[in-house]
């Protein structure tokens, strides 16, 4: 793996850094006390080219890889990281409709995503009973002519209110995990709804709703893939997406890193900063250790899928030590700053809660443990 940046990757780093440190981190804690999703910074992310990282340009994208998607959205969510997980899915999404779409599909689609005209995109895999084993989905896709009639419900989709297009998942066939379809499915198409949003502990700002679909009816251009092929579809997406997750946590980690030091060089107890006393010292030594860690795991899964490699294995592992290094990082730095890191003035109390979900979503840690230990296994 090569650790020298390209010119693109450290100007797209750069400008993703500008823009979270400028117009993120100071509204980040008034979106997170209201609950409210930030429509003109999103907006402003994909002006500037962060909705299509990985995105051919001829679709509108940067065409930048995955290393440099990577990074920005390490950096948003240094700045934001609710604003970080609308980006990463969103993404996620562009990079599905641009590699197992139609032409029509991708020049229907993927400008839309990458220009801010959707002002996101939706990965509707998960249900209330389907959520690590997604054999187990119950929505159902049945062909009447020449339309695809959707019936059920979507849980914890991200930006589903906001969502321009939603990539929908569907039983077409068989059990388990065979006979699932995908499907492109527009925002306001008859039958399709969103329900109550989910009041979170953390990552307050990006949206999360129920999808619903009650005999929602899309024509047959909607089919995305092969009839009865698409769990593999969400199984290589979702590869993808948990660089897209090391990445964040990778990100809020830095930010509570960041904290911990100013803070530590601040504050006074015994007529000197705490900085000065090795218990604190081993604390963010501790820190940098696991980040460093972290980012090296996270850039060479990056770096594996640029390279057209195979990256499941990496793609697990990252999300599985980055996410849990973010939370001991986090952990560490409210301890650091005391009684104040307990409280809302202080932006490690944000960083705490939101970094909580990096070992849940994208396929819980114990999930990527499988992959991992199967993959070991089955190499030996």
């Amino acid at each position: 793996m090569n650790l020298n940046l390209t010119q693109e990757q450290r100007l797209i780093r750069d400008m993703a850094r500008d823009f979270a440190k400028n117009e993120l981190a100071p509204r980040a804690l008034a979106w997170d006390l209201d609950a409210s999703f930030p429509e003109d910074q999103i907006r402003q992310m994909a002006e500037l080219g962060l909705m299509g990282v990985n995105v051919p340009e001829s679709l509108g994208g940067a065409e930048a890889g995955p290393e440099a998607l990577s990074m920005a959205i390490t950096e948003i969510a240094k700045g934001c990281a609710s604003c970080a997980v609308t980006m990463s899915v969103t993404n996620m999404v562009g990079e599905v409709i641009a590699k197992f779409g139609t032409d029509e599909q991708k020049r229907a689609y993927c400008p839309k995503i990458t220009s801010g005209e959707y002002l996101a995109g939706a990965f509707c895999l998960s249900e209330a009973g389907a959520g690590s084993d997604p054999g187990s989905m119950k929505t159902t896709a049945v062909k009447r002519g020449d339309r695809w009639i959707l019936s059920g419900e979507k849980m914890w989709i991200t930006s589903g209110a906001y969502a321009g297009v939603h990539v929908v998942w569907a039983r077409t066939g068989g059990k388990g995990t065979k006979g699932i379809s995908c499907f492109l499915v527009e925002a306001g198409t008859e039958g399709m709804s969103t329900g109550k949003k989910e009041d979170k502990m953390g990552l307050r700002a990006s949206n999360t709703v129920p999808v619903l679909f009650e005999d929602c009816a899309v024509p047959e251009s909607a089919l995305l893939g092969e009839v009865d092929k698409g769990f593999a579809i969400a199984m290589m997406a979702l590869d993808g997406g948990r660089i897209g997750i090391a990445s964040q946590a990778l990100g809020i980690g830095l930010a509570a890193r960041d904290e911990a030091v100013s803070y530590a060089k601040e504050r006074v107890q015994f007529k000197r900063p705490i900085a000065d006393f090795q218990g604190i010292q081993w604390m963010l030594a501790d820190n940098e250790t696991e980040l460093c860690a972290a980012r090296a795991l996270t850039l060479r899964a990056a770096w594996l899928k640029g390279k057209g490699r195979p990256f499941s294995y990496e793609a697990s592992m990252a999300k599985t030590f980055a996410s849990e290094a973010a939370g001991r990082v986090c952990d560490n730095a409210l301890q650091i700053h005391g009684g104040y890191g307990y409280v809302k003035e202080y932006p490690i109390e944000r960083h705490y809660r939101d970094v909580r979900v990096t070992r849940i979503y994208e396929g819980t840690n114990q999930i990527q443990r499988l992959v991992i230990a199967r993959h070991l296994l089955e190499g030996l």
